[in-house]
């Protein structure tokens, strides 16, 4: 590809994600306003008020429960356990990223066959994020 045709092509696809976030700003305060439209209808709507505040009751009758059932010593060694092995799971992602990103850098390609014969596609997921 020529270096005009790569420029071109990089100044068509900065134009295509100005385009995309502008668009997606727009739908965002959009959603906003909807939400807020309804939230007042909600606020206004008296039999809907009436359940919101039983249902609150509920809520904290259930929390007071729930803190009652996870401060049992049983509990509490499972909810440890959970901490932990959620904390190995992002590890285990976090390399496992950094494993198949080597891996693309090295091979190629991004495909890999895993140990069950399947071929298995490695993707990555972007997103756009103001700079500090």
């Amino acid at each position: 590809m020529s270096e005009q045709n790569q420029t071109q092509n990089i100044v068509n696809i900065e134009s295509l994600i100005n385009s995309a976030s502008a668009r997606l700003n727009d739908l965002s305060y959009e959603v906003k306003e909807y939400k807020a439209i309804l939230d007042e209808m909600l606020e206004s709507d008296t039999e809907y008020q009436e359940i919101e505040k039983e249902a609150k009751k509920q809520a904290k009758l259930k929390t007071i429960a729930r803190q009652k059932t996870l401060n049992v010593p049983e509990a509490k060694s499972t909810l440890e356990k959970l901490k932990d092995t959620q904390i190995q799971l992002r590890e285990i992602k976090t390399a496992l990223s950094d494993y198949l990103a080597q891996y693309v850098a090295i091979s190629g390609t991004n495909q890999i066959e895993g140990p069950d014969g399947v071929l298995r596609q490695i993707i990555y997921t972007a997103k756009l994020v103001k700079s500090k």
